[in-house]
Formats: structure tokens, sequence, C-alpha cells
């Protein structure tokens, strides 16, 4: 199996940065797309930042020019540095890898468990 564990939440003011981590492990041959989404009280799962294998990088409009997403191939790692952090960035936050196991063909997409963001205003 695969598994990804998130680290890195935790509570700040607003105006704070937090870095968050996340890392795959188990029979892992390859990497596809990796992101990072989350889920505030009450409101479905959003995307936040994606970033394929050659580096392509997406986020959410009101993400741009405060979160950071990068990755680690050679340690099956994606990270997110939130700088400028707001209230409304509150927020269980999950990592999203799209991986091809040892002795399969096709790509499946995990998750991890998520993390808790709390911005204080």
């Amino acid at each position: 199996q695969v598994q990804l564990v998130e680290s890195g939440g935790g509570l700040v003011q607003a105006g704070g940065s937090l870095r968050l981590s996340c890392a795959a492990s188990g029979r892992i041959f390859r990497i596809n797309g990796m992101g990072w989404y989350r889920q505030a009280p009450g409101k479905q799962r959003e995307l936040v930042a994606t970033i394929s294998t050659g580096g392509e990088i997406n986020y959410v409009e009101n993400v741009k020019g405060r979160f950071i997403i990068s990755r680690d191939n050679a340690k099956n790692m994606v990270f997110l540095q939130m700088n400028s952090l707001k209230p409304e960035d509150t927020a269980i936050y999950y990592c999203e890898m799209n991986v091809r196991r040892v002795g399969w063909s096709l790509y499946n997409d995990y998750w991890g468990q998520g993390t808790q963001v709390t911005v204080s205003s």
C-alpha cells in the first residue's frame, strides 16, 4: 500500500506563516501530480495548489502570491509554504498524490489524513 503523512499544521496568528509537509511511503514506482486541498468547517473540500512532475504549478486564486507549493521527487514529498495567513485559510489541509505502485501499470490517487491549520485574527 501507499501511505501519505502530513505534518506542519498548527495555530498561527493572522499574517504568520506555516510550512506543511507530506511524505509518501510504500511500494512506489513513480509519482505523477501532487497537490494540496483544504476543507473548512461546513464547506466542501477545495483545491489549493497542484504541481506536476515537470514542475507546472497551479494555485486557487485566493492563495496566489501567498502560498508556494514545491516537491522533492527523490524523497516523495510535497510541501506547502503558507505566508500572510488569513483567518479564512483556517481548514484541514490534505495532500494528494497520483501514484503508480511497483508492479502496477496504472496510477491511483492517494490522500493524507489531514492536518489542521487554524489562523486567529
